[in-house]
């Protein structure tokens, strides 16, 4: 074994003694306290940066498609024939044909808010789980396509004031010529479904409505604007793209830089994918983890320059004892491996109570957030500025083995120069004037 009966006992001696040594105590305590929170506080931070990043994947990739294909012209005529084409490609599992467009909506109280209008089939909607397994009120069996219904996020309906069965209005920005001028295009639909998906950006802006009613409304006659496509693996999507363009009957170059177009004969396509279309959402939460990381590993580092303080405060403190060690034929190894064992204590202690209250807050956060919420009246986690409903944590195993090896490696370097200066003192010196 690296550390004998020994300095295992002289080693565990100090520590039990500094408790009633004063100040000496006092750093050890805080040291020990310091990497505790350290520790704790880094897992429960990055479990809380992987729940937001698996969590905006999840309802990022659940409500909208992994591929996206559009015209240049701003309407895909051939749809039907164009789905049928991209549905052969291997990896492709459904095909979407929908109409989108911006509108502004208003309810029964008169307030208005802007919202995405997307026309899609029933059979489309029922496919996208996270929509058919969180619909709140009504049900998607009456999202008739031969009426003039709707079905609208929870927040949206609380904001405008719309329930099931009542109306909204949808007025689109473009315009329509009359006999009276310019017109807003102005239409209303009932409201038969509204579903609660846990994030902002879509329970209070998203708005589903009948494809043939959107091709109407927006005037698109038999085409579409978009035909979203899902693949087996979000990881192939863009193997995908020149495999889709190829069954179009086109060609292009798919690196984005150069032309993200698809020609086939006189038709221009573009295929978008998701990752191209919410990389800021993801950019902004991998550099905030990166800083968050590096901002909390200084906690641990500030703790294990306290070890050193604390460390040298008790060699100078136990300087006769080493003397009489030395003496008595313990090697200068034995006396700094003593020293080592008692600075490394502290860390080993400190990472493991961190291990433990930071695993435990990050698998009760979102409890401990309602609890706090509760009890001081304010909103903590506001949905409108961090997209999701809940607080996620995820806790990631070998993440938390990486901090406490990180941890253990910075407490024990800590240790080595207080240890070293123990090993090198001189017993006569030490001694000359006890």
């Amino acid at each position: 074994m690296i550390f004998n009966s020994f300095e295992r006992m002289v080693a565990m001696r100090y520590l039990r003694a500094r408790r009633q040594e004063g100040f000496v105590s006092v750093i050890a305590g805080f040291s020990l306290l310091g990497i505790a929170l350290g520790v704790g506080t880094l897992i429960v931070v990055m479990s809380v940066m992987n729940g937001f990043h698996v969590e905006l994947l999840n309802k990022i990739l659940g409500f909208n498609s992994h591929l996206d294909i559009s015209s240049s012209t701003g309407t895909v005529t051939n749809f039907e024939d164009v789905t049928k084409k991209i549905q052969s490609v291997p990896g492709v599992v459904s095909v979407t044909p929908t109409v989108q467009g911006q509108v502004f909506v208003t309810g029964s109280r008169g307030n208005g808010s802007g919202a995405l209008v997307k026309g899609t089939r029933l059979q489309d909607i029922q496919a996208r789980t996270l929509i058919a397994q969180n619909i709140v009120e009504g049900a998607l069996k009456d999202f008739d396509p031969d009426d003039d219904v709707a079905v609208i996020g929870e927040r949206l309906a609380q904001s405008i004031g719309a329930g099931i069965g009542q109306e909204i209005t949808l007025i689109s920005p473009q315009f329509q010529t009359t006999l009276m001028g310019p017109i807003p295009r102005i239409k209303t639909y009932r409201v038969v479904a509204i579903f609660n998906v846990g994030m902002t950006q879509y329970d209070s802006g998203i708005v589903f409505i009948p494809l043939d009613s959107a091709q109407i409304y927006f005037k698109v006659k038999d085409g579409v604007t978009d035909v979203e496509v899902m693949a087996d693996n979000i990881e192939h999507v863009a193997a995908l793209k020149p495999k889709i363009c190829a069954a179009l009957g086109g060609k292009g170059d798919f690196n984005l830089e150069i032309s993200p177009y698809c020609t086939a004969g006189d038709q221009r396509y573009v295929i978008g994918d998701w990752e191209q279309a919410n990389s800021d959402f993801f950019t902004a939460v991998d550099v905030e983890r990166n800083v968050m990381f590096l901002i909390l590993t200084l906690i641990i580092v500030v703790a294990a320059f306290n070890i050193i303080s604390g460390q040298i405060m008790l060699v100078k403190d136990k300087g006769r004892n080493i003397a009489i060690m030395r003496t008595m034929g313990a090697s200068r190894g034995s006396v700094m491996r003593i020293f080592l064992l008692s600075g490394a204590s502290i860390g080993i202690l400190g990472t493991a109570l961190g291990c433990l209250l930071g695993t435990a807050f990050a698998y009760n956060i979102e409890s401990i957030r309602r609890f706090l919420q509760s009890l001081t009246g304010t909103d903590l986690f506001n949905a409108t500025i961090y997209f999701l409903s809940k607080l996620p944590a995820i806790v990631d195993p070998v993440e938390v083995i990486g901090i406490s090896a990180m941890s253990l490696i910075l407490t024990l370097l800590a240790s080595l120069y207080p240890a070293w200066r123990a090993a090198r003192l001189d017993p006569v010196e030490a001694l000359r004037y006890e």
